[in-house]
This record gives C-alpha cells, sequence and structure tokens, in this order.
C-alpha cells in the first residue's frame, strides 16, 4: 500500500561523482530505521546518466530497502575501473590513442571510415557489470505488488535532439511533452541504463527503440533542462534530489581550482564543459521551483484552485566539498594507460600538484575515490538529520550518531539533507 503523499527520488549524473549518491542513501536507511519506519520511503525513483544506474539498482530490490542501499554502497565500494572501461594497455590503444590520432592525422584519414572512433573510452565491460548485478526482471512483479509506483531513465537522442524520459509505471501514465523533452513508456533494460550514462566524447552512443525508430542516445544529463519535471509528471508530490557536485553558490567564495592558473589545458576545459552538463540544471531547477512555491504563497485559495501549479517540497542533498578538489588527491590511482591517455590532454599530478582534476572526478572509478564520495554524502546528510526527519515527517527518536571517517561498505544504512522546497506543475 502506497503512502497517502507520493514520494519521488531524482537522482542526478556524474560518472565516478554518484558515488555519494551511495552515502547519502546509506544516511537516509540509517534515519529511517532508527525512527522506526519501515519499507521503502520512496514511490518514484527518477535516473539520469550515472543517477540512472543507481535507480535502477535500487529499484529492482526496492521490496527490501534497506538491503537494497546497503547492496548498492558495497557495489561502489568494489568497483574499479576496468569494470566501467577497457583500463589496459590494448584497450586503451583501441579507442583513445585512435581517437588522439584523428585529432592530429584525421584529415590523411578521413576518407576511411572505419578508422573514425566512437569514443575517448571503449565502455564494453560497463554491460557486463550492469548484467551480473542490477537484475531489472525483477521490476515488473515489483510495480505490479505496489512496492514502487514508476523508474524513469533520461536519454539525450543525437539523432533528433529530443531530450527523452522512459519510464515504467505499475499504472498508465500519459506521456508528456515540452520543449525538446518528451516521455515515452518502456520496458527499462539495461541498454537504457548504458545510453543514459554515456558520457559524452567518453563513451560511445547506444542505439535505443524510440517512436519506432531506432536513434542513438547518449548521457540524459545533456539538454536537461528541468531534472525534477519527471517526477512531479510521475506523481510525487515531494521529491528528494541527490547531486553530484555543489550547487551553485552566489556567497561562496570564489577559490581558484587544483592547476587552474594560466591558459585552460584542454582536460580543464572538458572538465568545465561537463559541470555545465552535469550540474548546472539541477541549480536552476530548484530555483524555478522555489520561485513558484513563493508565488503559490502570494495567491488566495481561490486563485490557487484556478492555477494547474501545485507547491511541492523538495530537499536537496549534495556535496558540501569540491569534488574536483577531492579528485586531485587520488587521480594518481588510474591504471597507467589511463593516465597516460588523460596526460595527453592535460590531466596530470596529485594533490595541490594536480591539475585537470575536474575531468578526472567523472571517471575516479577507483577505491579511495569513491569511498571518500560515499563518506562525505554520509556525513552531509547525517548533518542535516532533522531535515531530512522534516521531509519525510519521521518522528525522531535517538540522537544523530558520530559519523566515522572512513568508509564501510558494511555500515549499518543512514542519511540526512535538502533545501528550500519548490513547486508541480512543469
Amino acid at each position: 500500500m502506497h503512502k497517502p503523499v507520493s514520494t519521488g527520488l531524482v537522482l542526478m549524473g556524474g560518472g565516478a561523482r554518484a558515488a555519494y549518491q551511495a552515502g547519502v542513501l546509506q544516511a537516509v536507511a540509517q534515519i529511517k530505521r532508527e525512527c522506526g519506519v519501515r519499507g521503502s520511503p520512496f514511490d518514484i525513483l527518477c535516473g539520469t546518466s550515472a543517477g540512472a544506474i543507481n535507480a535502477a539498482a535500487l529499484a529492482c530490490v526496492i521490496d527490501r530497502f534497506d538491503l537494497a542501499v546497503d547492496t548498492l554502497a558495497s557495489l561502489w565500494a568494489d568497483l574499479r575501473p576496468e569494470h566501467v572501461y577497457r583500463a589496459d594497455a590494448f584497450g586503451v590503444l583501441r579507442s583513445g590513442s585512435r581517437w588522439m590520432t584523428m585529432l592530429t592525422a584525421g584529415w590523411a584519414l578521413r576518407r576511411w571510415r572505419r578508422t573514425q572512433p566512437r569514443s575517448l573510452l571503449d565502455n564494453a565491460p560497463l554491460r557486463e557489470f550492469l548484467h551480473d548485478h542490477i537484475h531489472l526482471a525483477r521490476l515488473p512483479r515489483l510495480l505490479a505488488r505496489g512496492h514502487l509506483q514508476a523508474l524513469a531513465i533520461t536519454g539525450s537522442s543525437y539523432s533528433s535532439g529530443q531530450h527523452v524520459t522512459f519510464y515504467e509505471a505499475a499504472q498508465p501514465v500519459t506521456p508528456w511533452t515540452r520543449s525538446l523533452r518528451v516521455a515515452a513508456p518502456a520496458r527499462i533494460t539495461l541498454e537504457h541504463l548504458v545510453a543514459s550514462s554515456a558520457i559524452p566524447f567518453v563513451f560511445p552512443a547506444q542505439p535505443l527503440a524510440f517512436e519506432g525508430r531506432e536513434e542513438w542516445f547518449g548521457d540524459g544529463s545533456m539538454r536537461q533542462s528541468a531534472p525534477i519535471s519527471p517526477a512531479i509528471h510521475l506523481g510525487a508530490q515531494r521529491v528528494m534530489v541527490i547531486g553530484a557536485g555543489r550547487l551553485a553558490d552566489s556567497q561562496a567564495p570564489r577559490t581558484p581550482l587544483p592547476g587552474s592558473e594560466g591558459a585552460p589545458s584542454l582536460a580543464q576545459i572538458a572538465g568545465h564543459a561537463l559541470s555545465n552538463i552535469f550540474l548546472d540544471a539541477l541549480s536552476v531547477d530548484v530555483e524555478r521551483a522555489q520561485r513558484i512555491n513563493k508565488t503559490l504563497a502570494l495567491l488566495s485559495p481561490e486563485q490557487r484552485a484556478a492555477t494547474p501549479l501545485r507547491p511541492l517540497q523538495v530537499l536537496v542533498i549534495s556535496p558540501s566539498q569540491r569534488l574536483d578538489e577531492v579528485a586531485a588527491r587520488h587521480q594518481q590511482e588510474l591504471p597507467r594507460p589511463i593516465r597516460a591517455l588523460l596526460g595527453a590532454v592535460g590531466v596530470q599530478g596529485q594533490g595541490r600538484e594536480a591539475s585537470g582534476s575536474a575531468l578526472a572526478s567523472y571517471l575516479l572509478f577507483v577505491p579511495g575515490y569513491v569511498n571518500e564520495l560515499m563518506a562525505l554524502g554520509l556525513a552531509d546528510t547525517l548533518a542535516r538529520r532533522d531535515e531530512v526527519c522534516a521531509f519525510f515527517g519521521w518522528a525522531s527518536k535517538l540522537e544523530p550518531q558520530e559519523v566515522p571517517r572512513t568508509f564501510s561498505p558494511h555500515w549499518p544504512l543512514g542519511i540526512t539533507s535538502p533545501p528550500a522546497p519548490p513547486a508541480r506543475g512543469r
């Protein structure tokens, strides 16, 4: 039986940065248990890019929420670069070196289309990893039994330019259409996850069936102007959003990024572009929702009844630290062939001597970085325990526990966080 208020969970993209979300979800599960609440606190799951993979992993075990969260954290803790992309010398030569060759000698090779690479890295291992660990065959049964209302995965079509949300729901939901973004009911498959997480330039596009034809899709964070919207259309009345980077703060001090002195390298430019793709839309959408809420608060009950807009409670949890600074401490942990490839575009050094860390932060599927992000997610949420309890309407029973300084995938589950509430009617 579903709760009176439908709660959506929106998981943003960001490659390896999405490990942060596993720590946040562990904190949520811990707080839920401490408050004496059972079952899943979420009815609708929406994911984009690496957040789509996290959402799908959670959805497939949503009937055992604590186990699902613990399993997700363990998967991240055990993840290695070779589980996501070819990190051996031969694999890098087949993809990355051909890309670099095309950049330098493409004019001489353009007649031989077979030599043109599709991406910087080969993410074939990711498909096998997802096949082994995410069992989407359980999803229709879980939807039918009422454990979940809907799962939505978003991708971006290179073929048509449309931003498409594929969704699988327990009850029929009328597809929605907005400017350059549409929704389509679908049976969610591993192909949707691979397509949604195909970081532009880095991973190859994925063909998907859409509107009776095959189109090529890439990372769903591209052209994502309203990341909260799918959860609202699927029936969420309040939404928890977990980002993969700090939200824009006009009051924050302007400190330079690692290695940002002098003219920017290709890695710095690429990292800046990826930040625009993965991070900026969430800040804009949250601000938009907050403005709608404030506007609705000024209306009389009669005026509110005459508008399709409805107030939306939104809780946003995002990293309290710059993740490129965290990445700078760990980028030397990348396999040697990957370090050599990224070094050619400006990813170098470690710590304060690092450069290009913004780009590396999306590809650092290494234990040191992943574990630090999960620990940060856990700490950030537990620090906002009261806000989390207020968002879900949980009665707090216990004092917040001290947060360990290092992450263990076998910790008891737990979480906390949010910003000001936004609104419906997108």
